[in-house]
């Protein structure tokens, strides 16, 4: 078995969010760094919208202490911030599992 790369999360990301009908969008911030660098746009079962910041990492890895403040930062302005480092975790993510 291969050894599962960040790329090969967000392949996952991507092919399970186009498969409920949303979308994947590569931010880049001008003037921050640490940001979560992907917006996920979907709707769930029940017909809402959702949408999340996502950081994707390679299995097993964390976001830096850097990250950890951005994130916090973020979520203090009511933003939904997710880190992802599996297959597994973006099924949990969007609900599918």
């Amino acid at each position: 078995m291969r050894d599962i790369k960040e790329r090969d999360v967000v392949k996952a990301l991507k092919t399970r969010v186009k498969q409920l009908g949303g979308t994947v969008r590569k931010v880049r911030w001008i003037g921050r760094r640490n940001a979560p660098d992907l917006l996920v746009m979907w709707i769930d079962k029940k017909r809402l919208r959702n949408a999340v910041w996502v950081e994707a990492k390679a299995p097993g890895e964390n976001p830096s202490a850097a990250q950890h403040r951005e994130h916090a930062r973020m979520r203090s302005y009511g933003m939904r911030v997710a880190v992802v480092d599996s297959p597994e975790a973006v099924d949990n993510l969007l609900g599918l599992s």
